[in-house]
């Protein structure tokens, strides 16, 4: 574990729109910012600025709710549009109550209104979905980033959840290349020579989450450089950190 690590924001990073190189767009302002990529950093880059670039972008105006979703929409208080491109985007309802839409996305993130958001978009008809493959952005990114670094990066796409029993969003990983997302420390001994059953730590979640304190939710820095952590190199991706559904106990 490091005594001490930074946590860069990188600003300078215009209003991203479907088609721009984003790895590109960091590296121009990493460098003006002076934060610079270099061989062991970890980029974490938020979710809506990948979801721009990729043109995952659904208009309100342009959609058409069905029946079945105009009725849910008007049982929780809903734009029927917005829940139209919700489920759009989702596999299953987990919870529907007034003001609340949880579901379970493609990807099998349990999160609120499947990721869809009107956040940091321009206009009001606009609202971003998640990118179709996070996984994917997240290599795109590091294979543009590395080949300026010289040098071994990670990159792990961000995005803000709500947790069950806790108020409050923070910073999760739902892409990840270039590290390993766990660290199993199962087998390994405690400070008192105790041996750790269970434990599993979500470093890719921990970085993410470390991030989001230079990141903010407005301000315009989508992104982060950390600097200092030691990281175990990986290709297993974000899809490690979901729950099977048989050790899934809130199912």
């Amino acid at each position: 574990m490091p005594k001490r690590f930074e946590v860069l924001a990188v600003e300078g990073i215009p209003e991203v729109v479907p088609g721009d190189d984003l790895a590109s767009m960091i590296l121009a302002a990493s460098q003006a910012s002076g934060v610079g990529i270099s061989s062991g950093d970890v980029a974490v880059v938020a979710q809506k600025v990948v979801s721009k670039s990729e043109g995952a972008i659904r208009r309100l105006s342009q959609t058409t709710a069905t029946p079945e979703v105009t009725e849910l929409a008007g049982r929780i208080g809903k734009d029927p549009r917005m829940v139209q491109i919700v489920m759009d985007e989702a596999v299953r309802v987990v919870r529907a109550v007034p003001g609340v839409l949880i579901v379970e996305t493609r990807h099998g993130l349990i999160c609120a209104n499947a990721g869809v958001d009107a956040s940091n978009v321009p206009g009001d008809d606009s609202v971003t979905t998640l990118p179709v493959d996070p996984d994917a952005s997240a290599e795109r990114i590091r294979a543009g980033l590395e080949a300026a670094a010289n040098g071994h990066v990670a990159v792990i796409v961000s995005d803000s959840f709500n947790r069950p029993w806790r108020e409050g969003t923070m910073n999760v990983a739902i892409g990840v290349s270039g590290l390993e997302p766990l660290t199993d420390l199962r087998g390994c001994t405690d400070d008192h020579g105790r041996v750790l059953a269970a434990t599993l730590v979500s470093v890719a979640d921990e970085l993410a989450s470390a991030a989001q304190i230079v990141m903010g939710e407005i301000g315009r820095v989508p992104v982060a450089v950390i600097r200092g952590v030691e990281f175990a190199p990986g290709d297993a991706g974000a899809g490690v950190l979901l729950r099977a559904a048989e050790r899934d106990l809130f199912r």
